[in-house]
Parts: structure tokens; C-alpha cells; sequence
């Protein structure tokens, strides 16, 4: 197996792995909840957004040319998934489309600097001491865009199935799930509070 694929499979796993990344995937949840399966497109931007935004600092914090502090930034993931969801139960169904929708970019990406300060010690420690890290960085974030993709399908097929399929009201799904996420970043802020 090439280690191009190594990475790839670590990134994709990392992201998918419920019983670790139970946060990111809340996250991308309380992200993309909002939007229809006929937003995709929208969707896909806003997800690469993200990536993009935790590329950068992953980068940055594995050449060691920033340094986190591990307990605040393992704070701040659960804070931005918490401001997610709450900001959820205020947007209006016009508010995902235009210039709103732009917002939501520039919001994604700067909450993925955060979270990629988090799996910055997590592919250090799989790095180890090795040098030459450009492409198990881009390997480890293309994977991780993957399981983002994953997990967004999951979430947009589902949405499909139970409003227009079912007849729940779509204010209802985007109530009760961003509800959830957001009492569950509280759980999580209140474990990770390091003062």
C-alpha cells in the first residue's frame, strides 16, 4: 500500500471514527443541517471551506510554526460546534442562500482553523520525526475532506428521506437537530473547561 493511501485511509477513518471524532462529526452536522439534499453544491463548498481552514493550521502546527495550546483549543471545539447549532435555531430559510450563504463560508473556514489545531497532535504523533511531510499532509486532509463528505451525505439523504418523503416539517428537522448538537457541545464544554 502506498503511503499516499496510508494517509488518505487515516485521514477518512480518523474523521468516521464515532468513538473519537464523535466532535468534528457533530460539527459538520450542526453545519450542514440547514441545507437540502438539492443544496449539495452549497453544501460541498461549505464543507471545503472547513478543510480548507483546518489545512491551514494542521500545516502550520505539524512544521511547528505555530504552537497551541492543547487543552484551550480542545475547549474551543466543542464552543464553535456549540455557536453552530444555537446560531442554527435563529436563521431563517432565506438566510442559507446569497450573501448569508457567504458568511457561512468565511465561518466555516475560520472555525477549521480551530479544529485543525486539534488534529495537529494527532498526525504529529503518527508523523513522528519524519521531515518529509507535504504529502502525508495533503494525503491526511484529502482523506479528511472524504469522511466530511461522507458524513454529509449521510445527513442530507436523511433529511430528504424524513421531510420530503415523510412529511416532517423541515423547521422541525433543523430544530431538533441542531438542538441536540448543541446540548451536546455543552456536555463537551463543560469536560474540556481547563481553568
Amino acid at each position: 500500500m502506498s503511503q499516499f493511501r496510508i494517509y488518505f485511509d487515516l485521514g477518512r477513518e480518523h474523521i468516521l471514527d464515532v468513538a473519537n471524532g464523535y466532535d468534528h462529526i457533530l460539527f459538520v452536522i450542526a453545519l450542514c443541517v440547514l441545507y437540502q439534499l438539492r443544496d449539495w453544491k452549497h453544501v460541498l463548498i461549505l464543507v471545503t471551506a472547513f478543510t480548507i481552514g483546518h489545512s491551514i493550521t494542521l500545516a502550520l502546527s505539524t512544521f511547528n510554526i505555530i504552537s497551541v495550546n492543547v487543552e484551550l483549543i480542545e475547549f474551543l471545539i466543542p464552543v464553535t460546534i456549540f455557536i453552530t447549532a444555537v446560531s442554527n435555531l435563529f436563521k431563517h430559510e432565506d438566510a442559507i442562500h446569497g450573501r448569508a450563504m457567504q458568511l457561512n463560508y468565511f465561518y466555516a473556514a475560520f472555525f477549521g482553523l480551530i479544529h485543525g489545531m486539534g488534529f495537529s497532535n494527532y498526525l504529529k504523533s503518527i508523523l513522528g520525526r519524519d521531515k518529509n511531510i507535504v504529502s502525508q499532509l495533503f494525503a491526511f486532509n484529502i482523506g479528511l475532506e472524504l469522511g466530511q463528505i461522507i458524513i454529509v451525505v449521510i445527513l442530507l439523504v436523511a433529511g430528504f428521506i424524513l421531510t420530503d418523503l415523510f412529511g416532517v416539517n423541515r423547521r422541525d428537522w433543523k430544530m431538533v437537530i441542531s438542538s441536540a448538537v448543541a446540548g451536546i457541545a455543552l456536555i463537551l464544554i463543560k469536560e474540556k473547561i481547563f481553568w
